[in-house]
């Protein structure tokens, strides 16, 4: 996500970054290149221009020229200043309600369907919350099957009256239906239409006030760019939201919608969808997201994520295996596995700094463990926790078993020869060499 405009702004930040005298000139030129990738990547003029306004005021009022290290310092204003851009500081989602009652809005095609059976599993499984979905797409039988379907997949219950077409009417017997068998969240997903128009914004506030939702999102495919925005000032007149979803910022995104919506609806970002699977929804921080934007990768994010996955008694007795130097294929395994739970690989590597701006040309595939894993699974028990006995004759059944060649079983017990190794040194503090073995690795 946003990889021309990290780019771009990388380009501009350099002679800033120590590769040049510093002046109010080149200050002043930077900026404008700043405007330039903020245009680009489709934020409205007049927000880019009082964006680098602002950074050039607070720029030369804070001695960025005199500074010990001037290029960090503006830098950081850039980023602090994208930051307030986007928001600030993270919105929660609003669950005081009992039950509490969320409606979905947006056009049709934005991705509402499936962000409500994201939102629904977030909830279930973060928050401890018993959620119920509502299908109130009356036009739509797909969005109703399409519902179920999602539904399914997340376990989660959901309300639909498919003989019915009065959304309000659904909505209030889906309420119902909530308080009567214990469900503590209600997401009702409404009719999205190909453009606005005024029989679909009655429709949405005909439920809004019948309703009073505790929260009201309005839901926005990221990928549209400055008419995602249009589209939300529409919305915002006439529905008044809480909260604002980006959906597909895995996509080809050029990030103006992310950057420039909450100050034209003055409405925070709450959610981004980052992906197909069901849990490929995260927190907006925008502290968070002007990190990565800038290339500065999002630490904070990828060791949530890893603590998520992390089982603290089962990271003990890894501990042990390594000291004992009984760490296997089957550890490595499911090590694997951990990691694929965390999301895709190109979105754990943004999130890791400077390897972003590293792979940007490298497609890291979601199914580069296949081969891997086809290997593992065509070793032995034995073998797997004793690779030291697998010889030529193994390697080449071993290769024959998992559709691979001899060349890439040695390059795998190669490679987690070094690894155990590395994991050892690290138990025993040996960082240098540890250092030195990394740089010989792939």
């Amino acid at each position: 996500m946003f990889e021309s405009l990290s780019d771009k702004l990388d380009n501009a930040l350099h002679v800033l970054k120590g590769h040049g005298q510093i002046t109010e000139v080149n200050v002043a030129e930077t900026l404008k290149e700043v405007r330039r990738a903020l245009v680009d990547a489709d934020v409205n003029y007049k927000i880019a221009k009082e964006f680098t306004t602002t950074v050039k005021e607070k720029a030369l009022g804070q001695d960025v020229l005199t500074a010990l290290k001037p290029g960090q310092m503006m830098v950081k204003l850039v980023k602090d200043e994208l930051t307030q851009l986007m928001g600030g500081d993270a919105e929660g989602i609003n669950l005081s309600g009992n039950p509490s009652v969320i409606l979905m809005s947006g056009l049709q095609g934005s991705g509402k369907t499936t962000f409500s059976g994201k939102l629904a599993n977030y909830l279930k499984t973060k928050k401890s919350k018993k959620p119920l979905l509502v299908a109130c797409d009356v036009y739509r039988p797909a969005a109703i099957n399409q519902l179920h379907v999602v539904g399914d997949q997340v376990g989660v219950e959901v309300f639909s009256d498919e003989g019915n077409q009065d959304p309000v009417a659904i909505s209030k017997a889906a309420i119902a239906h909530a308080k009567a068998n214990g469900h503590n969240v209600v997401i009702i997903d409404t009719a999205g239409r190909l453009a606005v128009d005024e029989a679909m914004m009655t429709e949405i506030a005909n439920i809004h006030s019948a309703i009073q939702p505790q929260e009201t999102l309005f839901v926005v495919d990221s990928m549209t760019g400055q008419d995602a925005v249009n589209t939300a000032k529409a919305f915002n007149d006439r529905l008044n939201f809480d909260g604002v979803v980006l959906t597909k910022l895995d996509g080809d995104t050029r990030g103006g919608a992310a950057i420039s919506i909450k100050s034209v609806v003055n409405k925070p970002i709450k959610f981004i969808g980052t992906g197909e699977k069901m849990d490929a929804i995260d927190v907006f921080y925008p502290s968070r997201m002007a990190d990565r934007i800038l290339g500065m990768g999002d630490v904070v994010s990828l060791v949530e994520r890893a603590q998520e996955q992390y089982d603290e008694e089962e990271a003990r007795k890894l501990q042990k295996k390594i000291a004992k130097n009984e760490f296997g294929f089957d550890d490595f395994l499911n090590q694997l596995q951990q990691i694929k739970k965390m999301g895709s690989m190109k979105d754990l590597m943004g999130m890791i700094p400077g390897a972003g701006k590293m792979l940007k040309d490298v497609e890291i595939d979601d199914d580069a463990f296949k081969p891997i894993e086809a290997i593992i699974h065509s070793m032995t028990p034995e073998e797997r926790s004793k690779p030291s006995i697998i010889n030529a004759s193994r390697k080449k059944r071993i290769g024959k078993g998992s559709g691979t060649s001899v060349q890439q079983v040695n390059q795998l017990l190669k490679q987690f020869s070094q690894m155990s190794k590395m994991m050892k040194m690290m138990q025993g503090g040996g960082g240098r060499k540890m250092m030195q073995m990394m740089k010989g690795m792939k």
